[in-house]
């Protein structure tokens, strides 16, 4: 499966983290839980987790019996996923793929995921094209999005700064995917869709740690971290934030979050 050509710097970018992307997966994992049981995942389910990053959502729906396919823009952290999914005994068919463009036949799945991943798309209309035809009727979707308020998007607000200036026109925010209106917009003419917010809340010793776990396994984080001059101006605001939400115990950094369900008409 091919990469489409407007793609290629967030391949490079989100692939980075190789099998430290993990660790990230892991600090959201209740909220993975979260979607899946919401979804209801069934034994034997032909199922579909898009931006995979390393496999978290995948191996736990090969655990819970359904037959997996799962597609990341980043050969880094497929690469990991194969090797992840291999050690836990799990046949998940890894590969990389492009949520925008993605080379499977038509309703092809039972269910679809992707947690906290296609909404960094940049062309989200095409993504929601693609979850409507890749799922059968009576199929279910179910994503899990950061909402424009909440801390995730806090986090980039950090790191904006940093960043080259946005091309004009700007890409769409991520963080549209989690407004329920703009979910509607995009999938509302083709899916029946709930809705329900909930918290995770990102647990580490300090802002330091925190620091050096995006650092190594967070694409955004890493390669901007890797190309800038500032290193050391981005390593002291990112770490602030995070220090922000010290308690007696450590870091506790609530990061509220948007679960959609959708059933296929």
């Amino acid at each position: 499966m091919e990469i489409q050509p407007h793609n290629q710097k967030s391949a490079a970018v989100w692939g980075s983290g190789g099998s430290d992307y993990d660790r990230i997966s892991e600090t959201i994992a209740d909220s993975i839980e979260h979607l899946l049981n919401r979804l209801d995942v069934r034994p034997g389910e032909k199922a579909l987790d898009l931006a995979t990053g390393t496999g978290w959502t995948a191996r736990r729906l090969a655990q819970k019996g359904a037959k997996v396919t799962a597609l990341d823009i980043g050969e880094g952290v497929v690469e990991a996923a194969k090797h992840l999914a291999r050690k836990a005994n799990l046949d998940i068919e890894f590969g990389i793929g492009d949520a925008e463009q993605v080379d499977l036949p038509d309703a092809a799945f039972d269910v679809i995921t992707s947690t906290c991943g296609v909404m960094f798309a940049s062309r989200p209309d095409a993504v929601a094209r693609e979850l409507a035809r890749l799922c059968r009727p009576g199929g279910r979707i179910g994503l899990t999005t950061w909402p424009p308020e909440g801390t995730l998007a806090g986090l980039f607000g950090v790191m904006r700064p940093y960043m080259p200036p946005p091309t004009s026109p700007a890409p769409p925010s991520p963080f549209e995917w989690g407004r329920p209106e703009r979910v509607a917009e995009l999938l509302g003419d083709n899916f029946d869709l709930s809705f329900e917010t909930a918290t995770t809340v990102l647990r580490m010793p300090s802002g330091e740690y925190v620091w050096q776990v995006f650092s190594e396994g967070y694409g955004p984080t890493k390669m901007l971290h890797r190309v800038i001059d500032r290193k050391d101006d981005l390593r002291r605001d990112f770490i602030d934030f995070h220090e922000a939400h010290r308690t007696a115990m450590g870091i506790a950094m609530p990061r509220d979050y948007l679960v959609v369900i959708g059933t296929r008409r």
